[in-house]
């Protein structure tokens, strides 16, 4: 905890947090009372106008989250947007950050990269936001559950490719963890505990595709060209 972020605690008249039972722990560990309402995932949308109400009013909120940072893959968005629309100041005070670190941490290349998040639960959907990020040429930075660890490892592995990877576990946490190699050697090494981020190296970092052939369609659909201009090419003097 920053003392910027302990600050703005004490100060506020109310904290939203996605877990009361959890947050309470951490203001007793700085000895900080305040009126607590849970924001989480569920409740959301409704929360949220109750919220902005109470703050146009003129009472301070701060808006917490278990892990991470809120509005990161995490519950924020929708209250965010609607006091940027009401006019009402919205101060976002740095803390841990999950996908940052583990960027930070895999070796992989930082000058450019993507944050995906987490994926679609379903295998069919998850295959299908998999290809539409085959050809991108940055470092992907994925979030995942523990529970669809697996699976989602298996899918990365089939539809990006045997890439290099960064698998990092509980990251800011008291148990944080991390893999490095290439997805074929280290999925099966990854416990299924704990919240993860997947850094995955970007296309350009693999080189060209050289285990598959290539059919003649493929070559004159990449070429964007037809037979006749091919022909044309090559054979017409």
């Amino acid at each position: 905890m920053s003392a910027h972020a302990l600050e703005a605690l004490r100060k506020v008249d109310l904290i939203a947090c996605e877990d009361t039972r959890q947050t309470v722990k951490l203001l007793n560990h700085f000895g900080i009372q305040k009126p607590l309402v849970s924001y989480h995932e569920f409740n959301e949308e409704k929360k949220a106008k109750a919220l902005l109400e109470k703050l146009t009013r003129g009472v301070s909120i701060a808006l917490v989250s278990d892990a991470g940072t809120p509005a990161v893959s995490d519950p924020g968005y929708r209250l965010v947007r609607l006091c940027r629309e009401r006019g009402v100041t919205v101060q976002s005070i740095p803390g841990a950050n999950a996908a940052v670190t583990a960027l930070a941490a895999s070796g992989l290349p930082s000058n450019e990269f993507m944050f995906v998040g987490f994926l679609p639960p379903k295998k069919n959907a998850r295959q299908t936001k998999l290809s539409s990020l085959r050809n991108v040429p940055c470092t992907l930075v994925f979030y995942e559950a523990p529970h669809r660890i697996a699976a989602m490892l298996e899918d990365l592995l089939e539809v990006l490719g045997d890439r290099e990877v960064c698998i990092a576990r509980e990251l800011t946490k008291l148990h944080e963890e991390y893999l490095f190699g290439r997805l074929s050697e280290v999925k099966e090494r990854v416990k299924e505990l704990g919240e993860f981020v997947i850094v995955v190296a970007g296309a350009m970092e693999q080189g060209p595709e050289l285990t598959k052939p290539v059919t003649r369609e493929e070559v004159l659909k990449r070429l964007r060209i037809t037979r006749n201009e091919l022909y044309d090419l090559f054979f017409k003097k």
